[in-house]
């Protein structure tokens, strides 16, 4: 297993979609921002939790498509199918690396980010909590777009469609937990939301796309 999530981190950043990627797109999304709404920090301050949630999420949508592709184009996904690790621990080693090399940087980088829209003081913790919550969801998630695409020509557009509307429980309680946290209100619902929907996503979606990937390999 560990060997199998090194040489996922490896193709990983080997196929241009690890870690700068994403940081690069997230940084794009949080520059832009003031451009489109204006720099008075108490607009972006008030918009500040979606916007940083939203471009995390987009983020991670760059490199879905890679997930199971190289594994597709050279057999390796055939032989994972067959071997003796179920194939249901396989995507969650495949989840667990893309988080690693998408989800993880962003939540590093987030609050330097941040600090572009105003972020309020107090939300800099819960805007942590909250990705730390939320973007293994999003890693999970995604890996289910992968199998359902998996072996399809140009399956990236299609798999944003199937994947987008997945992620929006995991946006909203994910946004709504750091705009509490911002202005000290009670953050117990959103972040018992969050962290179910993550536990339940990760705990259930791995049968879901193993289902899927024995379907696409017949």
């Amino acid at each position: 297993m560990i060997a199998l999530l090194a040489r996922d981190l490896r193709l990983a950043i080997r196929a241009g979609g690890g870690f700068g990627l994403g940081l690069a797109f997230f940084l794009i999304v949080v520059t832009l921002v003031p451009f489109g709404v204006g720099p008075q920090g108490e607009i972006l301050a008030r918009i500040a939790s979606g916007i940083l949630w939203l471009g995390a999420l987009l983020a991670c949508l760059l490199s879905l498509d890679r997930i199971f592709a190289l594994d597709f184009e050279d057999g390796s996904l055939d032989l994972l199918a067959t071997a003796p690790i179920p194939l249901e621990a396989v995507v969650t080693i495949k989840a667990l690396a893309h988080w690693i090399t998408t989800g993880l940087p962003l939540v590093l980088a987030a609050p330097l980010f941040a600090v572009l829209l105003h972020l309020p003081g107090p939300a800099y913790l819960w805007l942590e909590v909250s990705l730390l919550l939320g973007t293994p969801a999003l890693s999970v998630l995604g890996t289910f777009g992968a199998a359902l695409t998996v072996g399809l020509k140009r399956g990236g557009l299609l798999l944003s469609l199937l994947v987008l509307p997945l992620y929006v429980p995991t946006l909203i309680f994910g946004a709504e937990l750091v705009r509490r946290g911002a202005e000290g209100m009670a953050i117990e619902v959103p972040l018992t939301m969050l962290a179910g929907i993550t536990a339940a996503t990760v705990a259930l979606v791995p049968f879901a796309s193993a289902a899927a990937i024995r379907v696409n390999l017949r």
